[in-house]
């Protein structure tokens, strides 16, 4: 039997692929149970969280292994094979070992290091040995890897390369500012009362609310959070429970809103955020009077032809103006030239692009207009006002607009957020177009996973790693030497009745042979034996637990010619008593 494990995570699935997957908890207990019951699969665990569904087994043919465990993922997380393949990963033997053990070490995690998923393996053996799925691999597999991220927290310093979903989280709403100074005076909302809704509203707690409300389907859970974070002493925070029905309410009171139920529809819809704002937002004002003074970086309106007193770009009046020549087919931006300015100067094409001053010089060269334009440059007065006026115009609007340029847009400010929500929850709690509500700052996961995709890894996720890898050998080394066990076992057993049957003959032999000197005798023969198997029990055992050491299980049971079906019944005792072990 080998270790196999299929999956999906944040990435390797977008989010909406990851929503539609997740599974329920009656879902996993379903897979679970229809996973022992294929014929590949001997053991099953299913590693489901936000970010992730993983399912494990313990698979005696590879192909087979994973076209059932792929066929079973699709069926019991309601998204079509077809569609859910291309997001799958295979991991096989010692992949799949090294992927859950960087997995617990937080190494896969959308923030690196985080530490809830811990707890999360930890429920997975419990609910595959609940339904008595998991088996001495299995069992084997979880522990060590939960022991493996406990060393990994211990010995490094990957908690500073990440922090959990929750602290994360709220950094993105703060925007990367310091979080207590963000929250304090805050008042929250929580909605759901599991581990995650838990963990928020401790770290908000901590982080400085004022007012913690919890809301739940059922009650009594939302009461006991708000109980124990009235209890705790490192926050000085009022909590209060309320019923789910009361989360419209609420919502209008509160700062934050954190939501992570296990809910398959939306919590909180747009409309219904829309509606809790709706009066906690500024008055947009009246636009800036004409007289209002110039905000940093703003340029001045350009002047009317009305306020240039009436004459045309060149000084001149419009009776005056060029009839070859009209104004109105300049490329120009005629009304944001300064008064006495030559818009057929060559310093007034200074900055155009190639298109244009050809468009101008064609304009400029019809009727009698290079006349004039040689004219009023052999004037020196004209030259003075001419160079006057184009400094003017680059200190007020950098250069002369081009007429077919459009003019800049000014944007709608965003107001200011009033209401910052962390949705937590896969499937999504809070709708997704609520992020586009004035006033409202929304993060979620996906939000969150962009947020995190450019992270960078500290030194301690390299010395992670190592970990790991050292972890995944002694774990490989480990599985080999175990699984030639049953046959040491079989081994012994077998010289066990070896010398219980030679007793019994030299008693019929010598029958007034008394209880001590019988004793005597017994002993001595079973250290002949002991001693005679000790070294090449010990030494099997080492060469088995090297890469390619499966073969000297077959070798031994060859050379002493030992029963199948009595090895085979050690294996299975194991198997029964790791079935029912606790998780540590």
């Amino acid at each position: 039997m080998s270790l196999l494990v299929v999956g999906l995570s944040h990435r390797s699935a977008p989010v909406s692929v990851l929503e539609r997957a997740s599974l329920s908890p009656d879902a996993q207990v379903k897979l679970l149970q229809d996973t022992v019951a294929a014929e590949p699969a001997a053991e099953a665990a299913v590693l489901a969280t936000c970010n992730r569904i993983e399912l494990y087994a313990d698979v005696d043919k590879f192909h087979a292994g994973v076209a059932e465990l792929s066929t079973l993922l699709a069926q019991h997380s309601g998204v079509g094979l077809e569609e859910l393949t291309p997001y799958l990963y295979v991991h096989y033997e010692d992949r799949a070992v090294h992927h859950l053990f960087s997995v617990a070490c937080g190494l896969d995690s959308m923030v690196v290091g985080e530490g809830q998923i811990l707890g999360q393996i930890k429920d997975s053996l419990a609910k595959a040995q609940d339904l008595h799925t998991a088996g001495r691999l299995l069992n084997d597999l979880f522990q060590q890897a939960l022991r493996v991220g406990k060393r990994a927290h211990s010995e490094t310093g990957i908690d500073r390369a990440g922090q959990s979903l929750v602290t994360f989280g709220l950094q993105q709403l703060a925007r990367g500012g310091d979080v207590p100074a963000w929250a304090a005076g805050k008042k929250a909302l929580v909605i759901g009362a599991g581990s995650m809704s838990s963990l928020a509203a401790a770290t908000l707690a901590r982080a400085g609310i004022v007012e913690v409300v919890v809301a739940n389907r059922t009650f009594e859970r939302a009461e006991r959070l708000a109980e124990i974070l009235n209890q705790a002493e490192d926050a000085e925070v009022v909590a209060r429970a309320v019923p789910m029905e009361s989360v419209a309410v609420e919502l209008t009171r509160a700062d934050v809103a954190v939501s992570c139920t296990g809910a398959t529809g939306l919590v909180l819809t747009a409309e219904a955020v829309a509606a809790a704002v709706g009066g906690r937002l500024p008055d947009a004002g009246a636009g800036r009077g004409s007289d209002a003074p110039l905000g940093a970086g703003e340029v001045p309106p350009a002047p009317t032809r009305a306020a240039l007193g009436g004459t045309n770009a060149r000084g001149l009046t419009d009776s005056a103006a060029p009839s070859s020549g009209d104004d109105d087919a300049c490329p120009l931006d005629l009304s944001a030239v300064q008064p006495g300015f030559s818009v057929m100067g060559e310093a007034a094409v200074a900055g155009m692009d190639a298109a244009t001053l050809e468009q101008h010089a064609v304009w400029v060269d019809k009727g009698t207009v290079v006349q004039r334009r040689e004219d009023a440059r052999s004037a020196a007065e004209a030259d003075a006002e001419l160079i006057g006026a184009l400094a003017a115009t680059v200190a007020t609007v950098g250069r002369i607009p081009e007429r077919r340029r459009p003019e800049p847009v000014d944007e709608a400010v965003r107001p200011e957020p009033v209401l910052f929500l962390l949705d937590l929850a896969m499937p999504r709690d809070i709708d997704a177009a609520a992020h586009r509500l004035a006033g409202v700052r929304l993060v979620d996961i996906e939000s969150l996973a962009e947020a995190s995709a450019d992270a960078p890894m500290a030194a301690d996720v390299d010395q992670v790693r190592r970990i790991v890898a050292d972890e995944v050998a002694a774990f490989g080394a480990a599985q080999r030497a175990a699984h030639i066990t049953p046959t040491v076992v079989a081994l012994r057993t077998m010289a066990a009745d070896v010398v219980a049957g030679e007793i019994a003959r030299l008693e019929g032999r010598l029958p007034g042979l008394d209880d001590k000197h019988r004793a005597e005798i017994t002993q001595t023969v079973k250290r002949v034996v002991d001693k005679l198997l000790h070294a090449p029990t010990v030494r099997v055992k080492q060469l088995a637990a090297e890469p390619g050491g499966a073969g000297y299980a077959d070798a031994l049971r060859t050379l002493f010619d030992l029963d199948p079906e009595t090895v085979a019944s050690v294996s299975r005792a194991e198997d029964t008593h790791e079935k029912n072990r606790e998780p540590r």
